[in-house]
């Protein structure tokens, strides 16, 4: 009866997520708040200002590059080691752990990709209250203060970041069981009467030096009482064993003369990141949420622990290395300070509350002083973004799920017949054989090789869904050899761990493994993954883990990966499918192919693996909105391939709603359209012509801007700057800038504020740069920076502006894919400054390999617009490339007539041009200069 009844409530979460219509917001029951979360609640009660962690100064140690230091508890007189090292990059690590666990406590590996770099600590001063350390900079230190411990990072006169400065520094060392203890010490005590009993007649006299001497350690935890939860903890039906008991930490950073913080996602939440106080704090766990709700700080589908902070002075980042389950409280307020003249004046404070539920505490401060060196310092930690093949952005067609071969067949040709490029279509789970991954369903997909040579033949691709969920089947030949090779995730009695998704009772393959991940790798092969071919690539789902049986729709956190208990890794499981599929495609290849592989769950150095969504979205407007803010905050941490489904997952879009989520969509670095089983079709053409129009004219502005997205992900992987980001960014010190989350930029060259109101006449776009101009990037109108420029709109309105001083390479003739555009000519939109100068960049390469990277084979130019002279110039002389591809046309906004246009080539020769100038709207259009785009050459106006 209870496996009927286990099987019957898998049926039910199995209709329950095949059935959206009917369900306006998420099931918040199905999800913990704080003040169901035993840790969370017990850190968040810490009172403030009453730290009774004290640091021992006669213990500090210091070398050339780590200075260690013990705390101590003066409550329970554990205690706490403290490392502290400087690093190369402006940056500071402060690590925490018990001096003496009981057992290891959980560090993340292969987040970071290598040891960080350290630099010289030197101590400047040494008294009874603290100590001072130099940071490499006369004006900058760390102050080490006593009793409380403190932690101050200090620039001249001005404190820019405080450790523990409100004394909620927690850490819940690891102790035995009250209860245990207790049964043992009766145990001892009645064994020792005996003995006592025994020899008690020959030596009445003796005193009893033999007694067991009470443990210290003991008696302090004798006099720590336990809370409610700390050693078992129930959530609706199921209950979490904590075999370990409570490990939770905490430790909170005050940063003054801060208002706007941001980051840590992923929630679908504003740009700006709101003040807790009164409500839950922001929550990192790695969840299958069911239809979202918006402007809720619960968590998704995944968690990257980088808090960004930004004033007009500084940016700075905080990153918490830590992958359990964790909750972040954010306060700000105004405080009174007094200035030089001693007059008082209010300036903002933010406070932050970082508490995750077991590990340590490990943290990466980043000094800045600007937004880029924050992204670069970063990425110096846990790596840049994946440079993805080119085709990985163009346009992605998906849905749950296209039926069978003759429907893929079907909509590739729709495409064609209405004339709309794309790049990738998908396939759902449905494509498989039961849900089991690596297999095709022989009855509606008996041919892949033969539909996917299709698509090659027409140089477009597919992506197959690989869920990390097993089916369990003794015939299926996946689960036999990771059953056989012992490599999935243990329950807490060390069985396979079985929980309920897709494919019904199914395991779960422990992805912290390394054999796990290599083997997983190697089933990509093409011999292994029978029907795959070179042009299909990859999309990780429901890789939280999702268990539609489990706490939370989650994994059981006393499920056992190894050593390690789930909930000491929960947040990077994702982290490792992607890892290891991204492994797979690169393998397959003998290390030649770039690969493509989309993920769901996310955490820190998941960029270095390829794209992720913001999940399972609904078709209403107000998520088309939260998709912009969603994105940048992601791109703000690393990981700029982010995008949303397009019309959303859940229920059908409007005419109007899909079309400007296409014009949207176009402008966000992952580009794809997705939708439910249960919803109508909604291929692009099926909203009649007027809109098939519409839809057309937005996936064609995202095909010829390939080039400028190709430049930005390149440079995003070399530099780790985001490629979609907030204005404040680019224009750190514009207060007006810091909330703005309706609008970004692409690079620093083009500012998009896409319609995401139903029925809008108008947008009012902020164009920031006082003394700067930006140009409309279709009708080529010229606007002043630094002004709210209100901008009317139709259907086939996306506002887009180009920044004055810079030069963006596009190819203008749109073909049905991104390869087919190959040797195609280049249109070059010189905007100019209001000093009549420009700049801008092209990088091209094959497209598709590494060889850009292991034999230097690329192009990239620097395009120069100054004193009337137009010059294309090699920045990496040392690369060999070579493309068919020429100049077609140049528009230069801004310009003057002159009266001759001349081409002057490397080769000596000299030819004049035809051009057209338009003097209504200052536009001079150059027409085939016909060079080479890979060529020295000079364009000269006279």
């Amino acid at each position: 009866m209870a496996a009927l009844i286990q099987r019957l409530s898998w049926l039910l979460a199995i209709c329950v997520a095949l059935v959206p219509s009917g369900i306006q917001a998420v099931d918040r029951s199905n999800f913990k708040t704080c003040s169901q979360s035993s840790f969370c609640k017990r850190m968040r009660d810490i009172p403030p200002g009453q730290s009774p962690y004290r640091a021992l100064l006669e213990t500090l140690e210091l070398s050339n590059t780590r200075l260690t230091l013990q705390l101590i508890n003066d409550n329970n007189k554990v205690r706490l080691l403290l490392e502290l090292y400087r690093l190369q990059g402006n940056m500071t690590r402060l690590k925490i752990n018990e001096l003496k666990p009981l057992r290891p406590r959980f560090e993340v590996p292969d987040v970071l990709i290598a040891d960080p770099p350290t630099e010289p600590l030197s101590l400047v001063s040494q008294d009874e209250g603290g100590v001072v350390l130099s940071l490499g900079s006369d004006a900058r230190h760390v102050v080490v203060s006593a009793q409380p411990f403190r932690l101050d990072i200090v620039e001249g006169p001005r404190v820019l970041l405080s450790v523990n400065s409100r004394g909620l520094l927690a850490f819940e060392h690891q102790r035995p069981r009250k209860d245990t203890l207790s049964k043992i010490s009766n145990t001892v005590s009645s064994m020792w009467d005996t003995i006592k009993n025994i020899f008690s007649s020959n030596n009445e006299n003796d005193s009893e030096e033999g007694e067991v001497a009470d443990d210290p350690e003991n008696e302090n935890d004798e006099k720590e009482e336990d809370q409610p939860d700390m050693w078992e903890e129930t959530f609706k039906s199921h209950t979490d064993s904590k075999p370990n008991g409570p490990t939770a930490i905490s430790i909170d950073f005050s940063l003054p003369a801060v208002e706007h913080v941001y980051g840590i996602p992923e929630h679908a939440e504003n740009l700006k990141l709101k003040t807790t106080h009164g409500g839950d704090p922001y929550r990192l766990y790695n969840l299958d949420v069911f239809q979202y709700e918006l402007n809720n700080p619960m968590a998704l589908y995944g968690s990257v622990p980088v808090l960004l902070s930004h004033s007009p002075q500084r940016t700075m980042g905080i990153f918490w290395l830590n992958a359990a389950e964790m909750w972040v409280d954010i306060s700000s307020k105004a405080v009174e300070k007094m200035d030089a003249a001693q007059t008082p004046s209010e300036v903002p404070l933010t406070d932050i509350h970082w508490i995750s539920e077991s590990g340590i505490i490990d943290v990466f401060i980043m000094l800045g002083p600007k937004p880029s060196d924050v992204f670069m310092q970063y990425t110096s930690l846990t790596g840049t973004q994946s440079f993805p093949p080119l085709s990985a952005l163009g346009y992605h067609q998906c849905r749950w799920n296209y039926n069978d071969q003759e429907d893929v067949r079907n909509v590739d040709q729709g495409f064609d017949d209405h004339d709309i490029p794309y790049d990738f279509i998908w396939l759902d789970i449905e494509h498989t054989d039961g849900k089991r991954y690596f297999t095709w369903d022989p009855a509606h997909f008996p041919q892949p090789r033969e539909m996917l040579q299709g698509l090659m033949d027409k140089r477009r691709k597919m992506v197959a869904i690989v869920d990390p969920h097993i089916k369990v089947d003794s015939g299926y030949k996946i689960h036999k050899e990771i059953h056989s090779k012992n490599l999935y995730v243990k329950n807490k009695d060390g069985g396979d761990y079985e929980g309920w998704c897709w494919p019904g009772t199914a395991g779960y393959p422990d992805f912290t493994n390394p054999d796990m991940r290599t083997w997983w790798a190697s089933m990509f092969s093409y011999d292994q993954y029978e029907g795959s071919m070179e042009n299909l690539y990859i999309w990780n789902d429901m890789n939280e883990p999702s268990v539609f049986n489990g706490p939370e729709v989650t994994m059981h956190k006393d499920a056992l990966h190894g050593s390690w208990e789930h909930r000491d890794v929960h947040n990077l499981y994702g982290f490792y499918v992607q890892m290891a599929t991204a492994e797979g495609l690169i393998q397959r290849s003998g290390g030649v192919e770039r690969p493509f592989v989309l993920t769901r769950a996310f955490f820190a150095g998941s960029q270095r693996y390829g794209a992720v969504w913001t999940g399972d979205n609904a078709a209403e407007w107000s998520h088309l909105k939260i998709s912009i803010p969603m994105c940048l905050s992601l791109g703000l941490v690393g990981i700029s391939f982010c995008g949303a489904d397009v019309g959303g997952f859940f229920k059908p879009p409007s005419a109007e709603l899909l079309v400007r989520w296409y014009q949207t969509g176009a402008y966000q670095p992952f580009f794809r359209a997705h939708a439910h089983l249960d919803t109508p079709r909604r291929e692009p053409w099926l909203f009649g012509p007027e809109n098939t129009a519409l839809i057309r004219e937005a996936v064609r502005e995202r095909y010829a801007l390939l080039p400028y997205w190709y430049l930005l992900f390149y440079k995003a992987n070399h530099t780790g700057q985001p490629v979609m980001r907030p204005l404040w960014v680019e224009y750190p010190e514009d207060a007006i800038t810091f909330a703005i989350d309706d609008e970004f930029l692409l690079g620093d060259d083009l500012i998009v504020h896409p319609v995401t109101e139903e029925g809008s006449k108008g947008v009012t776009v902020y164009l920031p740069g006082n003394g700067g101009v930006w140009y409309d990037a279709h009708t080529f109108q010229r606007h002043v920076g630094g002004q709210n420029l209100y901008v009317p709109v139709t259907m086939s309105s996306i506002p887009v502006f180009q920044r004055g001083g810079s030069i963006i390479p596009r190819k203008n003739r749109v073909r049905r894919s991104s390869s087919c555009m190959e040797n195609d000519p280049y249109t070059l939109y010189v905007a100019l400054s209001p000093q009549g100068t420009a700049e801008g960049e092209l990088y091209i390469d094959d497209g598709h390999t590494f060889n850009y990277q292991l034999q230097k084979q690329f192009i990239h130019r620097r395009f120069i617009f100054a004193e009337s002279t137009f010059s294309s110039r090699n920045i990496s002389p040392d690369s060999q490339f070579s493309t068919a591809s020429w100049v077609e046309r140049v528009f230069i906004l801004g310009a003057h007539r002159p009266s001759s246009v001349t081409l002057k080539t490397s080769d000596g020769n000299v030819s004049s041009l035809e051009f057209d100038f338009d003097k209504a709207t200052s536009v001079l259009t150059i027409h085939k200069p016909g060079v080479n785009v890979g060529a020295d050459w000079i364009l000269l106006l006279q």
